[in-house]
């Protein structure tokens, strides 16, 4: 009877998978050729998409139908509710299929698209769009609506794409109505246009710190309510403040932020590594993607933060982080680009522990009651759940570690053995990568076995990514990259040459930094403007919202490729390509390199022995705008870009001289530019 009951079992189980099969082949729309990851999971959906490109903008044109761009990514959570919802529905499809022309864009392959489509979502309403990102379009591309996620039927203060779609697609055979839908849009734009941007001139550092003081939490750290991003950039510029005036507030700001995300959900206190966001104020409540970009930027935080003060928890937090990406993003030598905050279907699902059986466990393990009670409450582990019914989310809940705490989250680490790991979207991205690499460059700060990982991991990445003198933007493991490389591409991959040779010394890293700049600047940097791309989709700018800006790293690269590279003429370049009309607080690394500009550059040199010998002294001083590179001396010597102002035979007195000499006047060393 058991043999009958599981072979009962097994055949239903098949036909299950043959349903699901059929369903699949019914509806392989124009999406099943592309090898994005996010593109594929709408592949076999019963909407008629396309992937971006001519061929759909021109289908749009010659039907006469309106265009329906939607943006999103793999593992963003609202984009697979929407899939899900609205685009597996056959109403819906009908819908799309028979006014639209439905474009599907995967917003990591196409950067510069999104970013020129959130530009018009902030200008039209106000505000910071997000993903999915909803537009929609005449033939001729002019936006008729645009909005983020939209449900099926009306709800989350939206009238749902079944009412939407036929309203808008009614427009078509109006042009009076059409004319005035386009013209509220426009009127809406321009509503929002004259509040953003400010002149700050000599202002901007004090308009920065202004800004980022008055949205502090100083309850919870960070900046704003929620949802709460972990804003490497700012936080890098306020350390950056506190080194060049001792200024005490941006330190404070630093550490309260630092000290509360370590503890909270936003960490993964089992596994390491950081979620994207969190959902509420207190950094409780994660959105549970894990995103290579942001975790390479808070390594970076983390290891500078650790430099400044020594705390042994940043230290692990970089440790921890690092082995995260390696154990679940590594890929010979390199690293894949996210994973999702799903886990079979259930949102943090892998992350999530459950008190009781938790408790049951320990015990039958022979654990005391009350040390599985002080480690339960340590790990913020409740009873009744912090944060989906009985479930809870571990996040330090005490500054006193209770014995066996070690030994508990080995245990917990057990756990999730058991459960599905997330999707992982395997694409290799370039930039991406270079910011990981560049984090592991500034980790051998304070740990030098990373050293020799980020060496090999930059090798593989330009052996993969930079063929036949063409870098590109990304790759699947098994596929040949075909896209070219974007701004963000040279921009921080540059970076990461520069750091290797700050690390190093070796010749071919400054000589790659000055190839890849040099051609970034043909590719991208058009009578006097900067885009994203070489065909001027965007423009870039110096939001530093979701990871920092790649105009600010490229000009940060292009100072210092100026002072170091060769080439003196790229200061100039620089100093015509910043701009102070922007909100300081939005773009932290822009700031800095005002302030950088502004300050000047200090070069160290030596012969190389000595300065490789000295990395550690020089890596602690205080002043944050320091370059080394090698020079035939019997001496240490501290330059200018135009004249060396000190020398010594021991690296700790020209250290005492730059300070001195720093300090010299009120305002810092702003006159080596005089």
């Amino acid at each position: 009877m058991i043999i009958h009951k599981y072979v009962k079992i097994a055949k239903l189980a098949s036909l299950f998978l043959i349903s699901l099969w059929l369903q699949a082949a019914v509806h392989t729309n124009a999406l099943i050729h592309e090898p994005s990851p996010y593109l594929q999971q709408h592949a076999h959906n019963p909407v008629n998409w396309y992937p971006w490109g001519k061929k759909a903008l021109e289908k749009a044109k010659k039907e006469h139908k309106l265009i329906f761009l939607s943006i999103g990514y793999s593992t963003c959570h609202w984009c697979h509710v929407m899939e899900e919802e609205s685009f597996s529905d056959k109403r819906v499809a009908a819908l799309l299929n028979r006014d639209y022309v439905s474009i599907k864009v995967d917003r990591e392959q196409y950067p510069q698209v999104d970013k020129k489509y959130q530009r018009i979502y902030q200008a039209v309403h106000g505000k910071r769009g997000g993903w999915p990102l909803s537009v929609f379009l005449t033939p001729k591309m002019e936006v008729l609506d645009i909005r983020t996620y939209v449900p099926k039927e009306e709800g989350y203060g939206s009238e749902g794409l079944l009412k939407l779609l036929p309203k808008l697609a009614v427009l078509r055979s109006d042009p009076q109505a059409l004319q005035a839908q386009l013209a509220q849009v426009q009127q809406r734009m321009k509503q929002h246009s004259d509040m953003k941007h400010v002149q700050h001139k000599e202002g901007i550092e004090k308009a920065f710190l202004s800004s980022v003081t008055s949205s502090f939490d100083a309850q919870n750290g960070g900046f704003g309510t929620h949802p709460k991003f972990p804003e490497a950039s700012k936080l890098e510029t306020l350390m950056t403040l506190y080194r060049l005036d001792h200024n005490a507030t941006a330190w404070k700001m630093t550490e309260k932020t630092l000290d509360a995300m370590a503890k909270g959900g936003v960490y993964d206190q089992i596994g390491g590594g950081f979620f994207r966001y969190t959902l509420d104020a207190a950094w409780q409540t994660p959105h549970f993607e894990k995103m290579l970009y942001t975790n390479a930027e808070m390594i970076r935080v983390y290891t500078k933060a650790y430099l400044l003060s020594g705390k042994a928890d940043y230290r692990r937090i970089v440790n921890e982080s690092i082995a995260a990406m390696q154990r679940h993003f590594g890929y010979k030598g390199l690293f894949f680009s996210a994973a999702d905050a799903d886990s079979n279907g259930e949102e943090g699902g892998y992350y999530l522990e459950n008190y009781g059986e938790i408790r049951a466990a320990l015990l039958g393990k022979g654990w005391q009651p009350e040390s599985i009670d002080d480690n339960l409450a340590y790990y913020g582990i409740e009873e009744d759940g912090n944060i989906d019914g009985e479930l809870s989310l571990p996040h330090i809940t005490s500054a006193a570690k209770p014995p066996r705490a070690k030994a508990f989250k080995v245990y917990i680490a057990s756990l999730r053995k058991r459960r599905t790991f997330p999707f992982v979207d395997r694409k290799i991205n370039t930039a991406w990568n270079a910011m990981m690499i560049d984090a592991l460059f500034v980790a051998s700060r304070m740990d030098r076995r990373y050293l020799a990982e980020a060496e090999i991991s930059l090798d593989a990445l330009w052996r993969r990514m930079y063929r036949k003198g063409v870098l590109y933007h990304q790759v699947l493991p098994d596929g040949i990259p075909k896209q070219k490389g974007l701004l963000e591409d040279y921009a921080f991959l540059t970076k990461a040459y520069v750091g290797a040779y700050e690390r190093t010394y070796k010749k071919i890293y400054l000589d790659r930094a000055v190839r890849l700049a040099s051609e970034a600047l043909k590719r991208f940097y058009q009578r006097g403007v900067w885009y994203l791309d070489s065909e001027g989709i965007a423009r870039a700018d110096f939001d530093d919202r979701y990871y920092t800006s790649a105009l600010s790293v490229m000009l940060h690269s292009l100072l210092t490729l100026s002072e170091v590279g060769g080439k003196a003429q790229w200061n100039d370049l620089v100093q015509k390509s910043v701009s102070v009309a922007v909100m300081p607080s939005e773009s932290p690394a822009l700031v800095s390199l005002l302030m950088r500009l502004k300050r000047g550059d200090v070069l160290v040199h030596a012969d190389k022995m000595r300065l490789l010998e000295a990395q550690l002294q020089i890596d602690h001083i205080r002043y944050p705008y320091i370059l080394s590179q090698p020079e035939e001396s019997s001496e240490y010597l501290a330059c200018t870009r135009t004249s060396c102002f000190a020398h010594a035979a021991s690296i700790e007195a020209l250290i005492m001289k730059i300070d001195a000499y720093k300090d010299a006047e009120p305002q810092g060393i702003h006159r080596w530019q005089k």
